[in-house]
């Protein structure tokens, strides 16, 4: 199982991060389980600058924008 967390302060790229995510997680039955962080403090703490951000296991894979499915995918794998 996939510990995902979505970093942000729950912006709309935020929230479209979010669903993009669960939606591929369905999608492939991929096993996740998605959280969201918006305390700024926990965010800068993981080395973020820019949201929305997403952690996969403990390591930041991605930052800045709205990943893309088939990003998601490769990290579902």
């Amino acid at each position: 199982m996939k510990d995902v967390k979505v970093l942000g302060p729950g912006c709309a790229k935020c929230k479209a991060t979010a669903e993009v995510i669960a939606a591929v997680a369905k999608d492939t039955g991929a096993a996740v389980t998605l959280g969201k962080v918006e305390d700024m403090r926990e965010i800068v703490g993981y080395g973020v600058m820019s949201t929305p951000a997403v952690v996969v296991d403990g390591k930041v894979v991605h930052a800045g924008s709205v990943p893309g499915r088939a990003v998601v995918e490769g990290w579902l794998k």
